[in-house]
């Protein structure tokens, strides 16, 4: 078979699958901390111990408390059999376990009996099996909320909270869907995990402070992006989409390490679109290889259940190869490493159960926007997407740097008539501009689609078409070194650098139990929007 006029994009797209198949196959079998904080979640743990540290956190440190062996048996089935032998809930023994109250290593003794581990996984499966019956319904309750109310058209515009606390962060967001948002992000707060990571390595993260004035009778502030948080969002969401009648998505993005976490609230709470890239966290957030996959690919399996969304990066900005030789790649070597590693992390999701169309990808790398010939090489790089990645909608993201960003709002209108209006274009505004910039928006997205009518199918040629083909070649080339040479090709070597540890690597291992709460949930429910049309899963 011939050659894509743009490169060898089959070529591209198969090393991109059978290294996912490699590395997913592995990550699924491993398990993290990340994970087991998550696995109590599922169980109903939330909100933090008695000293203020999330609870969930608390539990898993003092139970595995550096122990390999335990962190590889995993924490639910001791937990269980301690649920039983002290007849308490979940969150007043996750209270007792971080206290020291309860050793759950002791009552790991009594799995030993075939007997009562058979009694223990019995519950084990029965409170999983409740956790995913809330998943569940989660997902139930927005495909008939949407059959109820109706979508937004596409493509959804997004933006961004700023409002760091719960209740403010409410307001905002229901300013925002009143004004036409269609998509709001809330950012999630670092994880105590990230933080302490952090700290040991010689940096600091700010940490979230309620803001002063809590009068008598209010609650206790919490951080919007926390699941108290989120929930209020999420009701927030709701009502002004129905004034509106359009559907709302709420969106989370979180930083490194709280993988699995933010998959577990995503489904409890009912956000609809996820920020989750494993790639991005290990070359721009400095976490261990291993534990990045394995984290994502537990979030995966969870997302894919919720009927959420997840959405990747549009691959991150590799330079260790050229510090290594100490001189700087051209934009279409760059661009091809940012390729291949956006391929891998669509192909790692695909894998673990997530369909092309709820994985959201980048368009454009960000840093692109400031090359010569910007517009050339952002028509490039979305018809690259377009044909390598066919089904998974598209994300633009206007840039923070205020004057990259009137760059990128002239490129977003030259690229839009490529691609079909099924994705999401994320726009910085506040509660006071958001009408403004979506009328804006929109008016861009119907010109594009007037011209992509009046015009057919685009023919690149010249920089433009150059510029694929160097960005294809170079992304073969990054993802055939990666299979032989494997990270220390994209990330240099040592992985390890002296002060600069990869994040995680000492919590994450392969698991010696066999209990799996993913395996009590069954199938996913479907659900049909009318009655005269099949089952409706997508967003």
């Amino acid at each position: 078979m011939s050659d894509h006029p743009l490169g060898r994009l089959e070529r591209l797209v198969e090393l991109a699958d059978t290294l996912a198949a490699a590395w997913g196959a592995r990550a699924r079998i491993c398990t993290t901390v990340g994970q087991e904080r998550a696995n109590l979640r599922l169980l109903g743990v939330t909100g933090v111990d008695r000293a203020g540290r999330p609870l969930a956190g608390a539990a898993v440190d003092r139970f595995v408390a550096g122990r390999v062996d335990r962190l590889a048996a995993g924490i639910i089935l001791p937990f269980v059999a301690a649920l039983a032998e002290y007849d308490l809930s979940p969150q007043a023994l996750a209270l007792d376990v971080a206290s020291g109250a309860v050793d759950l290593g002791l009552e790991s003794e009594i799995l030993h009996d075939a007997a009562r581990r058979a009694d223990v996984e019995a519950l084990a499966a029965e409170l999983a099996a409740s956790a995913f019956e809330r998943i569940d319904a989660n997902r139930t309750a927005r495909l008939e909320l949407l059959a109820v109310i109706g979508d937004a058209a596409r493509p959804w515009v997004g933006v961004t909270t700023v409002e760091p606390e719960s209740a403010d962060g409410a307001r905002e967001a229901g300013l925002l869907v009143a004004a036409g948002v269609d998509v709001v992000r809330v950012d999630v707060p670092a994880s105590r995990e990230l933080a302490d990571r952090l700290h040991d390595a010689g940096f600091e993260l700010l940490p979230w402070r309620a803001r002063a004035g809590t009068g008598p009778g209010d609650s206790e502030p919490a951080p919007a992006g926390s699941q108290r948080g989120l929930a209020e969002v999420r009701l927030a969401l709701d009502e002004a989409a129905a004034e509106r009648r359009g559907y709302a998505r709420l969106a989370t993005a979180a930083l490194p390490l709280a993988g699995p976490e933010q998959a577990v609230v995503a489904a409890f709470e009912r956000v609809d679109i996820v920020d989750g890239d494993p790639i991005a966290e290990v070359v721009d957030g400095n976490v261990d290889p291993d534990r990045a996959l394995a984290d994502h690919a537990f979030a995966h399996r969870l997302i894919a259940r919720s009927g959420s969304i997840v959405v990747l990066g549009a691959g991150p900005l590799v330079v260790a190869p050229d510090l290594a030789r100490g001189a700087p790649s051209g934009p279409a070597t760059l661009a091809g490493r940012a390729l291949a590693l956006e391929l891998l992390g669509a192909a790692l999701a695909r894998r673990d159960g997530i369909p092309p169309g709820r994985i959201l990808v980048g368009a454009i790398p960000p840093w692109l926007i400031e090359e010569r010939n910007s517009a050339a090489l952002a028509i490039a790089q979305v018809l690259l997407r377009r044909a390598a990645l066919p089904g998974h909608p598209l994300v633009f993201e206007e840039p923070e740097d205020g004057t990259a960003a009137i760059r990128w709002r002239a490129i977003l209108g030259a690229a839009l008539p490529l691609v079909e209006r099924d994705g999401l274009v994320v726009r910085r505004a506040s509660a006071a501009t958001a009408g403004q910039i979506v009328a804006e928006t929109r008016a861009v997205a119907d010109a594009a689609a007037d011209v992509a009518g009046a015009y057919g199918p685009i023919d690149p040629r010249g920089v433009a078409l150059d510029h694929a083909r160097a960005t294809v070649a170079a992304a073969i080339s990054t993802l055939e070194r990666l299979a032989t040479d494997g990270w220390s090709s994209v990330l240099g070597s040592p992985l390890d650098r002296p002060g600069v540890p990869r994040l995680g690597a000492d919590a994450v291992v392969e698991r010696t139990e066999s209990f799996d709460p993913f395996s009590v949930a069954g199938p996913a429910p479907l659900v049909s929007n009318r009655p005269d049309k099949p089952p409706a899963d997508t967003l």
